[in-house]
C-alpha cells in the first residue's frame, strides 16, 4: 500500500503539470487586441479633450474685450 501511494505522488504531479503547461501555454491573442483597441480609444478621446480644451483657452482672452 505504502509502494502505491509513493506511485501516485508522481502521478499527481504529471496531472498537475500538465495542466499548468496547458493554460500557460493557451492563446491570448484575442485580449491584447482588444486591449490595444481601448488604448486607441482612449488616445482619440484625450486628443479631443486636448483641442477643445485649446480652442477654449484660445477664445477665453477675447471674450473679455
Amino acid at each position: 500500500m505504502a509502494s502505491l501511494a509513493w506511485l501516485l505522488i508522481p502521478l499527481f504531479a504529471a496531472v498537475g503539470a500538465a495542466i499548468w503547461g496547458s493554460w500557460a501555454a493557451r492563446d491570448r491573442t484575442q485580449g491584447d487586441i482588444s486591449e490595444l483597441a481601448g488604448y486607441a480609444r482612449f488616445r482619440e478621446a484625450m486628443d479631443k479633450a486636448d483641442q477643445a480644451g485649446a480652442k477654449a483657452a484660445a477664445h477665453s482672452g477675447s471674450d473679455a474685450v
